[in-house]
């Protein structure tokens, strides 16, 4: 039988990684993602200011429902890779160029011309990358109007990435596994080793937490 293994990656009030655990399960849906945000919330997490997703089923309600002041934004990286899973790769390079123009705007409207540019360029050929830009629309644009700094960390689950690979060559390595406490066991050893190497706070943190204190006025530090 196939598993999933789900990470959650916390930066906290001082710019510092954690993990925050690791969940092992076959299907996830709103009831999973709930128990994981219920479990975090008893664990002693009092507040999220974003939560940067990957589009899984059920997560976006399941942080409305648990934490609902928390704004959600979709990873850009999984959005555009998604989008490219059925274009002819000839015109990828030009497609991702106008994707960027979207993500890249300095404000909502001009991500919006730049969507409705890439509907008159690309929508006789793929419009199934214009229907996933419009339906996830109000879950891709709350980076927009975060100033560079902040925009640079929240809009990609980038961190989970890295170590989501480093996981797998682990897991690779070693086939089949009799129970999911072996695999627990053998993913919190390599996690350890890999939390140590976040001995620093994020790159730039003292200047990403004085504009989190301007747009969260009184939610960072309670």
């Amino acid at each position: 039988m196939k598993k999933a293994v789900y990470l959650a990656i916390g930066v906290d009030s001082d710019g510092m990684r954690d993990i925050l655990g690791l969940w092992i399960q076959q299907q996830e849906g709103a009831s999973f993602w709930m128990a994981i945000l219920d479990e975090l919330k008893q664990r002693g997490v009092e507040d999220i200011l974003i939560a940067c997703v990957d589009g899984l089923k059920g997560f976006e309600q399941a942080i409305n429902a648990v934490f609902p002041n928390t704004v959600v934004q979709l990873c850009i990286v999984h959005l555009i890779r998604n989008s490219l899973r059925f274009v002819y790769y000839k015109d990828k390079p030009a497609l991702i160029s106008d994707l960027q123009d979207i993500y890249r705007a300095t404000n909502e409207d001009h991500a919006r011309e730049a969507l409705e540019a890439l509907e008159s360029k690309w929508k006789g050929k793929y419009p199934h990358v214009l229907k996933i830009w419009k339906n996830n629309w109000d879950l891709i644009v709350p980076c927009l109007s975060y100033p560079a700094e902040l925009r640079k960390i929240v809009y990609t689950t980038n961190t989970i990435e890295s170590v989501n690979k480093g996981l797998r060559r682990v897991l690779k390595t070693k086939g089949s596994f009799p129970s999911d406490q072996s695999v627990e066991k053998l993913l919190y050893l390599s996690i350890i080793n890999i939390v140590k190497k976040w001995n620093n706070p994020i790159l730039g943190w003292r200047l990403i937490c004085s504009q989190l204190e301007i747009l969260y006025e009184g939610r960072l530090r309670k």
